[in-house]
């Protein structure tokens, strides 16, 4: 969009502050990686930059995984503005009730590891080995660790219009999304 989308206004508040609020009620702890910490010191919440820059998405979670103090780490893209609290409450009761490693949504799209919950102490070796061979897809460690998918039956109770993992990459979806938001919120 040629900013920084996590900025944009969304409903007259920037859309980072729209996700913030809505998983915030599940949080001890809430904090932003970001590549531009400037950008973000109005949200009053620590900032971190990715301790291995360049490897994308891999290393936002990496840096999440060893900055936090909880042994649980929710993890939200800063682009999904109906992240649902409801799913990642069920996602985080799963992980527990099932000693798994990392609960996520599986959708007809495949895994949402940005509307995910994840265990610090296992994912965070897999992580790192997954760095060391060399890879960058989010998902390349999966393999190493207890995964439990929710899925799409599970989520429709609670995204009846399949909108939790919407993200917004137009200018287009942002104005679509807010229509949405304003008939469902």
């Amino acid at each position: 969009m040629g900013q920084d989308k996590a900025l944009l206004p969304f409903l007259g508040e920037p859309l980072i502050e729209r996700v913030i609020n809505r998983v915030g009620p599940l949080a001890d702890e809430i904090l932003i990686t970001t590549n531009n910490p400037e950008d973000y010191k109005v949200f009053n919440v620590p900032l971190f930059q990715d301790i291995l820059p360049g490897i994308g998405a891999l290393g936002g979670l990496y840096t999440a995984l060893s900055v936090c103090r909880y042994p649980f780490v929710i993890v939200v893209a800063c682009d999904m503005p109906f992240v649902s609290a409801d799913i990642l409450e069920i996602s985080f009761d799963m992980l527990q009730e099932n000693n798994a490693d990392v609960v996520l949504p599986k959708t007809a799209n495949g895994y949402e590891p940005f509307h995910a919950v994840y265990r610090r102490e296992t994912c965070l070796p897999a992580v790192i080995a997954a760095i060391q061979r060399g890879e960058k897809r989010l998902i390349s460690w999966f393999s190493e660790v207890n995964i439990l998918p929710i899925h799409d039956s599970q989520l429709l109770v609670h995204d009846p219009q399949h909108i939790a993992f919407m993200n917004l990459n137009t200018r287009q979806d942002i104005e679509n999304a807010e229509l949405l938001a304003k008939e469902f919120d």
